[in-house]
Protein backbone atom coordinates (compact mmCIF):
# COMPACT_ATOMS: atom_id res chain seq x y z
CA UNK A 1 0.00 0.00 0.00
CA UNK A 2 2.98 2.06 0.57
CA UNK A 3 4.10 1.27 -2.76
CA UNK A 4 1.35 2.41 -4.63
CA UNK A 5 1.17 6.10 -2.22
CA UNK A 6 4.60 6.44 -3.32
CA UNK A 7 4.17 6.12 -6.65
CA UNK A 8 1.06 8.24 -6.72
CA UNK A 9 3.01 11.22 -5.03
CA UNK A 10 6.32 10.84 -7.15
CA UNK A 11 3.72 11.19 -10.56
CA UNK A 12 2.10 13.95 -8.99
CA UNK A 13 5.18 15.51 -8.31
CA UNK A 14 6.82 15.03 -11.52
CA UNK A 15 4.20 16.01 -13.35
CA UNK A 16 3.22 19.74 -12.15
CA UNK A 17 7.69 20.03 -12.46
CA UNK A 18 7.48 19.49 -16.09
CA UNK A 19 4.27 21.53 -16.22
CA UNK A 20 6.40 24.78 -14.49
CA UNK A 21 9.37 24.57 -16.33
CA UNK A 22 7.51 23.99 -20.28
CA UNK A 23 5.30 27.24 -18.67
CA UNK A 24 8.53 29.62 -17.89
CA UNK A 25 10.38 28.24 -20.72
CA UNK A 26 7.48 29.21 -23.61
CA UNK A 27 8.69 32.18 -25.88
CA UNK A 28 6.01 34.37 -27.75
CA UNK A 29 6.67 32.49 -30.49
CA UNK A 30 5.76 28.76 -28.52
CA UNK A 31 2.73 30.96 -27.07
CA UNK A 32 1.56 31.95 -30.91
CA UNK A 33 2.18 28.28 -32.02
CA UNK A 34 -0.20 26.98 -29.23
CA UNK A 35 -2.98 28.93 -29.58
CA UNK A 36 -3.12 28.38 -33.39
CA UNK A 37 -3.06 24.83 -33.03
CA UNK A 38 -5.81 25.02 -30.20
CA UNK A 39 -8.06 27.15 -32.39
CA UNK A 40 -7.74 25.38 -35.09
CA UNK A 41 -8.47 22.08 -33.29
CA UNK A 42 -11.51 24.04 -31.84
CA UNK A 43 -12.89 25.05 -34.94
CA UNK A 44 -12.24 22.10 -37.12
CA UNK A 45 -13.20 19.40 -34.86
CA UNK A 46 -17.11 19.56 -35.62
CA UNK A 47 -16.39 19.25 -39.31
CA UNK A 48 -13.78 16.51 -38.84
CA UNK A 49 -16.92 14.86 -36.61
CA UNK A 50 -19.53 15.26 -39.01
CA UNK A 51 -17.40 13.57 -42.02
CA UNK A 52 -16.81 10.48 -39.72
CA UNK A 53 -20.21 9.76 -38.94
CA UNK A 54 -21.10 10.11 -42.93
CA UNK A 55 -18.39 8.21 -43.57
CA UNK A 56 -19.31 5.43 -40.94
CA UNK A 57 -23.16 5.53 -42.17
CA UNK A 58 -22.63 4.88 -45.59
CA UNK A 59 -20.12 1.71 -44.44
CA UNK A 60 -22.99 0.72 -42.11
CA UNK A 61 -25.57 1.22 -45.01
CA UNK A 62 -23.69 -1.16 -46.92
CA UNK A 63 -22.94 -3.60 -44.54
CA UNK A 64 -26.45 -3.29 -44.35
CA UNK A 65 -27.42 -3.60 -47.95
CA UNK A 66 -24.97 -6.48 -48.17
CA UNK A 67 -26.36 -9.03 -44.91
CA UNK A 68 -29.94 -8.61 -45.74
CA UNK A 69 -30.89 -9.48 -49.28
CA UNK A 70 -33.81 -7.82 -50.89
CA UNK A 71 -37.00 -9.50 -49.74
CA UNK A 72 -40.48 -8.50 -50.38
CA UNK A 73 -43.55 -9.29 -48.15
CA UNK A 74 -44.86 -11.30 -50.92
CA UNK A 75 -41.84 -13.50 -51.54
CA UNK A 76 -42.53 -14.33 -48.02
CA UNK A 77 -46.40 -14.85 -48.61
CA UNK A 78 -47.12 -18.83 -48.23
CA UNK A 79 -43.50 -19.54 -46.94
CA UNK A 80 -44.59 -18.48 -43.05
CA UNK A 81 -47.19 -20.33 -41.14
CA UNK A 82 -49.31 -17.52 -39.56
CA UNK A 83 -51.48 -19.01 -35.88
CA UNK A 84 -54.78 -17.96 -35.99
CA UNK A 85 -56.07 -15.51 -33.36
CA UNK A 86 -58.31 -17.17 -30.89
CA UNK A 87 -59.22 -14.58 -28.87
CA UNK A 88 -62.26 -13.99 -31.10
CA UNK A 89 -65.14 -16.13 -30.22
CA UNK A 90 -66.06 -16.54 -34.17
CA UNK A 91 -62.77 -18.57 -34.55
CA UNK A 92 -63.86 -20.96 -31.49
CA UNK A 93 -67.57 -21.98 -32.60
CA UNK A 94 -66.65 -22.13 -36.20
CA UNK A 95 -68.27 -19.05 -37.34
CA UNK A 96 -67.82 -16.67 -40.20
CA UNK A 97 -64.98 -17.99 -42.46
CA UNK A 98 -64.18 -17.32 -45.92
CA UNK A 99 -62.01 -18.74 -48.72
CA UNK A 100 -58.78 -20.72 -48.13
CA UNK A 101 -57.13 -16.88 -48.81
CA UNK A 102 -57.62 -15.90 -45.31
CA UNK A 103 -54.38 -17.63 -44.58
CA UNK A 104 -52.46 -15.21 -46.67
CA UNK A 105 -53.43 -12.28 -44.85
CA UNK A 106 -51.84 -10.88 -42.06
CA UNK A 107 -52.92 -10.74 -38.42
CA UNK A 108 -54.81 -7.30 -38.62
CA UNK A 109 -56.60 -7.77 -42.14
CA UNK A 110 -58.01 -11.37 -40.50
CA UNK A 111 -59.30 -9.31 -37.66
CA UNK A 112 -61.12 -6.43 -39.55
CA UNK A 113 -62.34 -8.74 -41.66
CA UNK A 114 -64.27 -10.56 -38.58
CA UNK A 115 -65.29 -7.23 -37.14
CA UNK A 116 -66.83 -6.51 -40.69
CA UNK A 117 -68.61 -9.85 -41.23
CA UNK A 118 -70.16 -8.98 -37.48
CA UNK A 119 -71.22 -5.93 -38.77
CA UNK A 120 -72.70 -6.99 -41.88
CA UNK A 121 -74.32 -10.07 -39.44
CA UNK A 122 -76.02 -7.38 -37.02
CA UNK A 123 -77.42 -4.86 -39.85
CA UNK A 124 -78.74 -7.95 -41.18
CA UNK A 125 -80.31 -9.23 -37.90
CA UNK A 126 -81.67 -5.66 -37.32
CA UNK A 127 -82.94 -5.57 -40.85
CA UNK A 128 -84.74 -8.88 -40.04
CA UNK A 129 -85.90 -7.94 -36.97
CA UNK A 130 -87.47 -4.43 -38.06
CA UNK A 131 -89.44 -6.51 -41.24
CA UNK A 132 -90.65 -8.56 -38.55
CA UNK A 133 -91.87 -6.06 -36.47
CA UNK A 134 -93.64 -4.27 -39.31
CA UNK A 135 -95.19 -8.13 -40.74
CA UNK A 136 -96.59 -7.65 -37.06
CA UNK A 137 -97.67 -4.27 -37.20
CA UNK A 138 -99.74 -5.17 -40.47
CA UNK A 139 -101.31 -8.61 -38.62
CA UNK A 140 -102.40 -6.18 -35.76
CA UNK A 141 -103.94 -3.95 -38.50
CA UNK A 142 -105.55 -6.26 -40.10
CA UNK A 143 -107.22 -7.42 -36.84
CA UNK A 144 -108.02 -3.66 -36.14
CA UNK A 145 -109.53 -2.95 -39.38
CA UNK A 146 -112.20 -6.35 -39.67
CA UNK A 147 -113.26 -5.72 -36.26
Amino acid sequence: MDELANLASTIGHRFTNNVQSTLANMSPEKWIRLIIIAGAYMLLRPYVIKLGARSQMKVHEQEAAEAVPALSPNDLRGQVAIPEDSSDSEDEEGGARTSGAQADWGKKARRRQRHMIKRLLEVEEKRLEESKEEEEDKDIEEFLIKA
